[in-house]
């Protein structure tokens, strides 16, 4: 069995003298429907956000200001991601292991999920995360 993987999402830019504009449409844009929205910003440049993976929950991670570090695992393979546009995003399935740092000073992090939140879906321990991993396949 193939795991899952992060994948980046091109989100169409449209803009005249006024301005820009992203739209996300659930479903369309992205590969479910919202649940919740929240949002990162003020964190220090060494900070390291995430640090877990999510037993249910996908996400869709958008920088819509600044610049972040997304760091994705699944396992088998580790990359990091530079979030440094708004129209770019990147696709974390469940059970992918992410960590967000590196944040530039004006960088907002937007956050979509298909799921509300839950503290128990969440693996706050790599160790844990590989052996629950491992068990799935």
């Amino acid at each position: 069995m193939k795991r899952k993987e992060a994948k980046m999402i091109d989100f169409i830019e449209k803009g005249d003298e006024r301005g820009k504009l992203v739209v996300v449409e659930a479903l369309k844009d992205i590969p479910f429907e919202i649940k919740r929205i929240f949002y990162m910003y003020g964190s220090e440049k060494n900070v390291i956000r995430g640090q877990h993976a999510n037993k249910k929950s996908q996400f869709v991670l958008i920088n819509v200001s600044g610049s972040s570090k997304i760091r994705v695992d699944n396992g088998d393979k580790s990359e990091v991601i530079v979030l440094d546009r708004p129209n770019k995003g990147i696709y974390i399935p469940s059970m992918i292991w992410k960590d967000m740092f590196d944040f530039s000073e004006d960088s907002v992090l937007l956050v979509l999920s298909d799921q509300y939140y839950d503290s128990e879906e969440y693996i706050r321990d790599y160790e844990q995360y590989c052996k629950m991993i491992k068990v799935r396949l």
